[in-house]
């Protein structure tokens, strides 16, 4: 069963480099600890659950799970979702079979600097954009303008929105030090609440298109 930062806040330490021929992670409290995880890498077939959804996963050598345990300091292993696992989004909402690996729900989720600008506006304490995780951020607009988009382009991708991002505790987690509070669901439910929910970004799939870059235009098509 898969751990995420709402109930190991810890997690937040650990940081991610991606390389030409793997992963490099390193804890963010002790550059000293550190381990290379190569992409070609896998070991035998295991059933993973991600919230419902049973799917298929290749397990790592020991080596890579004693890691992951130590510095988190709970027990845990680490797996790799192979190409031949197809984790489907809710069909609730996208009709067509669009496929997204171990995330929450989906594979894409964009948040206007705009919008965190805004929010910021109203705390006490500046946060910064890698509390919600986003995978693109745009500049310019006005706060929360990508909740009226439908679709839009980005390099040669074309994406569209699928639904507003309910936001959990994960975004009350200091990502420099793993401590979690209060903030900022607190203000955000404040102004951002759609019934018992907070909303903030808008979550993505992929229609067509493999490429973007840092610093392209974003075109909006409806």
């Amino acid at each position: 069963k898969y751990i995420t930062q709402r109930t190991y806040p810890q997690m937040a330490l650990l940081n991610v480099a991606i390389q030409e021929s793997g992963l490099l992670v390193s804890h963010k409290q002790k550059p000293e600890e550190r381990i290379f995880i190569p992409f070609n890498i896998k070991e035998k077939e295991t059933t993973v659950t991600v919230w419902k959804d049973k799917c298929i996963a290749n397990r790592l050598p020991k080596k890579y799970d004693d890691w992951f345990s130590d510095n988190l300091r709970v027990n845990c292993k680490l797996v790799y979702m192979p190409d031949s696992t197809e984790r489907v989004v809710d069909k609730k909402y996208v009709q067509e079979t669009k496929l997204t690996s171990f995330s929450d729900g989906y594979p894409f989720l964009i948040i206007g600097q705009s919008s965190l600008d805004f929010l910021n506006s109203k705390l006490q304490m500046k946060i910064s954009i890698n509390r919600f995780r986003p995978n693109f951020v745009f500049t310019g607009g006005n706060p929360h303008e990508e909740d009226s988009w439908t679709k839009f382009k980005i390099g040669n991708a074309i994406f569209r929105t699928v639904k507003p991002c309910a936001r959990c505790v994960v975004t009350t987690v200091n990502q420099e030090n793993g401590i979690k509070g209060k903030e900022p669901l607190a203000t955000l439910s404040t102004y951002r609440s759609v019934g018992n929910k907070v909303m903030f970004g808008q979550n993505l799939i992929c229609e067509k298109g493999t490429e973007i870059h840092t610093g392209d235009i974003l075109k909006i098509i409806i």
